[in-house]
């Protein structure tokens, strides 16, 4: 059963729930660090669509097998469009499951064209590319474009991973990623780069990144014979199915009040929204992928969408917050590329 409130609910409870902590924006302010604007658009982060074949408890995008929003052809047009015009040096395609989408090949290979020594980034469940049929080929084919991996794996052992994500996820990640060693990717001589990311399994901040990527690449190593390059470790954003599993369980205030009183200021001028710039799977344009599950875009007079995609008016842009912004800057700071500080 779904629990997750839609977008429109989860900004009102955000906004007005009474958990006895400060505005966001009151802290930037006390911080000196407001209005907060961006810096420039270094990435532009792809949501193709929110469509996946997994369930996760954690999943702030609140993907599902049934979901059926996905980004046309013409959309994927307009985003390549943008990059044709402007200075962005790094495309992140992410989903749902991004492999599921039908132009997917289509769309890496036009990315390439156009970003040649360009970094690329797919985000993978990893599940799909241990499949047969109609997926197999694809870690073939992400390697054949020198497309880098960020695989996501709450956990190295397999009870907390089928717990979070279902049953017989952990023994097809870790298939997953065996294939993807074997093509050359997570070798320390190797350019194809295979980077892991870490969600904790509940109500809390991640420990320190570089220990969890330490531990990571112990037991995976020695259990299963896996490499990697990096691993990052991602905040628990209070929106979608991870609210409403905060609200089931009466931990909401909790939580908020974890994030607030872990406020870094030190954390700001890292934080991906300064650089990043996220297109919905409608083309409509935010300013984080948080943002985007909200469906809270980007503030006037910044354009709406990919189609009318201008980089000097939105390299400065004043950048949209609320509440949940307290995930990124808790602790040492969250960001798609994970710790800040």
């Amino acid at each position: 059963m779904n629990n997750t409130p839609s977008p429109e609910k989860q900004v009102e409870l955000l906004e007005t729930a009474e958990c006895g902590i400060p505005r966001f924006g009151m802290m930037l302010r006390e911080s000196g660090n407001a209005p907060l604007r961006s810096s420039g658009i270094d990435i532009l982060q792809i949501n193709t669509g929110y469509i996946c074949n997994l369930r996760c408890r954690h999943c702030h995008v609140d993907a599902t097998p049934e979901r059926r929003e996905m980004m046309t052809r013409q959309t994927m047009q307009h985003c390549l469009d943008a990059l044709e015009k402007s200075a962005i040096a790094t495309i992140d395609i992410t989903g749902g499951a991004p492999e599921m989408h039908p132009d997917f090949r289509w769309f890496i290979e036009r990315i390439r064209e156009k970003l040649p020594d360009g970094e690329l980034l797919v985000r993978s469940n990893l599940t799909l590319l241990s499949e047969k049929g109609k997926y197999q080929g694809i870690p073939e084919f992400l390697r054949q474009h020198r497309v880098t991996i960020i695989g996501s794996l709450p956990c190295h052992t397999q009870v907390v991973v089928d717990q979070i994500r279902g049953k017989g996820v952990f023994d097809r990640s870790i298939k997953a990623l065996q294939l993807l060693n074997r093509l050359g990717y997570g070798k320390e001589e190797s350019t194809l780069s295979l980077n892991l990311v870490y969600n904790p399994p509940g109500p809390s901040l991640p420990g320190g990144q570089g220990a969890i990527e330490k531990e990571f690449r112990q037991i995976l190593l020695e259990e299963h014979g896996i490499f990697f390059n990096h691993l990052y470790t991602i905040t628990n954003m209070p929106i979608n199915r991870f609210l409403g599993d905060l609200l089931e369980t009466g931990t909401y205030c909790n939580y908020m009040k974890l994030l607030a009183d872990t406020y870094n200021p030190l954390s700001i001028n890292n934080l991906m929204c300064k650089t990043t710039l996220s297109v919905g799977w409608d083309g409509t344009l935010y300013d984080c992928d948080f943002n985007q599950m909200l469906r809270l875009p980007l503030l006037p007079p910044a354009p709406q969408q990919i189609s009318m995609f201008n980089e000097e008016t939105l390299r400065n842009r004043r950048i949209m917050i609320g509440q949940h912004c307290y995930g990124c800057t808790a602790g040492a700071g969250s960001s798609c590329q994970g710790s800040l500080l």
